[in-house]
């Protein structure tokens, strides 16, 4: 029984020990260092590293300067660690005497000499307190003594604090090259420069640091890092040397020529694009590839055709079909001619014919949902409401916790809101406001305001019914009928709440159509007349992207841009703002 009651005492002495412990921490966390230092300095853990170091640091911030030196001097009696000559310096230079303190650092760089090892320890402490300079020689002095050690990443960090930014990158790219399992994560370093701070000095610095290895290097590596850089900056047709340079010493690696091709599509750079998918099938004999770089390039050229072109591109798509056949490795070769016969030809019976017979075929569940997608777009095409809804109902389901049911389901939504359903169409769109697809989300949340603003004035929803007729000929690619639609609404409901999304909507087609001084006019209206429209953001920035790309008024372009990047941070707009801004600035020019 005596053993069992020491042992339950000692157990409760140690709780109630860990719950002062606690306390001081706690104490110091609130600024209450007094009563932090009272317990600290009675506590059994006081010689403890983590405590020690605690209760240092309140005697620092009360400015008792000789109980501090006291405690550094004990300790020094169990420990030789140079780091106590960085404290102790530290505590001087608190006190303003600078010249005390640089010797006391001076005396811990020394101890480098006799074991590098003490570098990172010892440039980690003067980091913590500030002291970039000291670290910085702490860490170069411990590669000079062991050159086995290597300290390029913080020194490079250090470079970047200081000031030294071509310093910093030329560290980096060192270290990248010696340690390229940890690429990624300098990248991923030198992307926050380049999003968030892009300064012209570090853009053009990485630029000609990576050129110039390039040119002096033979090792892949520095093109492939030059081509990540100029994918960073959107560039896809300089990433594409780089790539090209790559895959001619490795010629079985295509997979970041495909990826560059995809991107290249993204963000409509049409003529890098091409060059690629035309490289990817000169130099590529897989018949999965094939298809794949043929379909891309079919895809941008419907996206940039006129209706003049679309007889040479339904011949080049129906020799596709013939050449390669309608098979399971053909799928989205196949939806992609399905929705050309429909949606740009008017051809809605011969798209079902083709997905029909691509349903027949032994699918998986993603292509089996693919397709039945696309039969429920040509169903709503065909004012067959329902029975498109019946198959979005289905992929929802098949696809649960995948974005393709998100997509479902928005385009569920859009069907309610075509047939005039406006408050199934809310609920839908109201859970999809949250969706992890950004496109979706922000697609449903310009629908849930549509339908909610256009709901509170007219209880009838007149005119949200007459936008909502006019917005599914534009669905079915009947723009010049839909744009009559939209500007006779402009007319009808004069001041209503629609009349921002109406304005959008003829700038939109006025585009399509290159009227861009008339898409421009009512992109004005907006920004103009309707300074707290959802939509002002877009006015914004397809007003500056046609100042800049068609008229090469650049100096109007950059206006709408700064506007965008000083008002809108939270736009979808806002990065692709700010990068035509800086470049439009001249902060990428070499």
């Amino acid at each position: 029984m005596q053993r069992l009651y020491f042992i339950i005492l000692l157990l409760f002495q140690t709780f109630l020990i860990a719950q002062n412990e606690q306390l001081a921490l706690n104490y110091i966390d609130s600024g209450e260092y007094e009563k932090a230092i009272t317990i600290l300095e009675t506590s059994s853990q006081k010689n403890n590293q983590f405590y020690s170091d605690k209760l240092l640091f309140c005697y620092q911030q009360l400015k008792q300067y000789d109980k501090a030196l006291s405690l550094i001097q004990n300790k020094k009696k169990t420990s030789n660690l140079p780091s106590l000559l960085v404290d102790e310096g530290y505590i001087y230079q608190l006190q303003s005497k600078q010249d005390l303190a640089n010797k006391k650092y001076q005396e811990a760089l020394n101890a480098i000499n006799e074991n590098a090892n003490y570098a990172y320890n010892l440039g980690n402490v003067f980091e913590k307190k500030s002291l970039l300079e000291w670290a910085l020689k702490s860490y170069e002095l411990g590669q000079k003594v062991n050159p086995n050690l290597n300290f390029d990443y913080q020194v490079a960090l250090l470079n970047g604090q200081l000031g030294d930014l071509n310093g910093m990158i030329n560290k980096l790219l060192d270290y990248s090259f010696a340690n390229q399992n940890n690429t990624v994560m300098v990248q991923n370093y030198m992307s926050r420069f380049l999003i968030e701070t892009a300064s012209d000095s570090f853009i053009d610095g990485l630029k000609k640091n990576l050129i110039l290895r390039t040119q002096k290097s033979q090792d892949v590596y520095w093109n492939e890092f030059l081509s990540w850089f100029y994918v960073q900056q959107k560039e896809f047709g300089k990433a594409f040397i780089q790539e090209k340079a790559v895959f001619k010493r490795e010629a079985n690696n295509i997979e970041n020529i495909i990826a560059l091709g995809e991107m290249a599509v993204d963000n409509n750079q049409k003529d890098a694009a091409q060059s690629i998918y035309e490289f990817i099938i000169e130099n590529n004999q897989d018949i999965g590839l094939q298809v794949y770089a043929y379909q891309a390039l079919m895809k941008l050229k419907i996206t940039n055709a006129e209706e003049k072109d679309y007889a040479t591109i339904k011949t080049e798509l129906d020799k596709l079909i013939t050449d390669f056949g309608i098979n399971e490795n053909t799928v989205d070769l196949q939806l992609l001619v399905a929705h050309f016969y429909c949606f740009n030809l008017g051809l809605p019976k011969e798209a079902t014919n083709l997905l029909d017979q691509t349903l027949a075929l032994n699918l998986n569940t993603r292509n089996n949902a693919k397709v039945k997608l696309e039969l429920a777009d040509i169903l709503l095409y065909n004012e067959k409401f329902n029975q498109a809804i019946l198959y979005y109902v289905q992929v929802e389901d098949n696809m649960k916790n995948d974005e393709m049911a998100h997509e479902a389901s928005m385009k569920m939504a859009k069907a309610n809101y075509y047939k005039n359903d406006f408050d199934w169409a809310l609920k839908q769109v109201k859970v999809l406001k949250q969706s992890s697809s950004l496109l979706i989300a922000n697609d449903a949340l310009e629908m849930f305001l549509l339908i909610q603003d256009n709901s509170v004035e007219d209880s009838l929803r007149s005119a949200l019914k007459d936008f909502s007729k006019a917005d599914f000929k534009l669905y079915q690619h009947k723009k010049r009928e839909a744009l009559q639609d939209f500007k006779s609404i402009l007319t009808k409901y004069k001041g209503n709440t629609i009349e921002d999304e109406t304005l959008y909507k003829i700038a939109k087609i006025e585009e399509n159509f290159k009227n861009y001084n008339e898409a421009l006019k009512n992109y004005n209206t907006i920004i103009e007349s309707f300074n707290d429209s959802v939509l002002i953001d877009e006015a914004l920035f397809f007003s500056a992207e046609i100042y800049r790309t068609i008229f090469n008024e650049n100096d109007k372009a950059k206006q709408l841009y700064e506007k965008i990047i000083f008002n809108h941070q939270d736009s979808i707009y806002f990065t692709e703002a700010r990068r035509q801004y800086r470049i439009l600035r001249g902060d990428t020019n070499i």
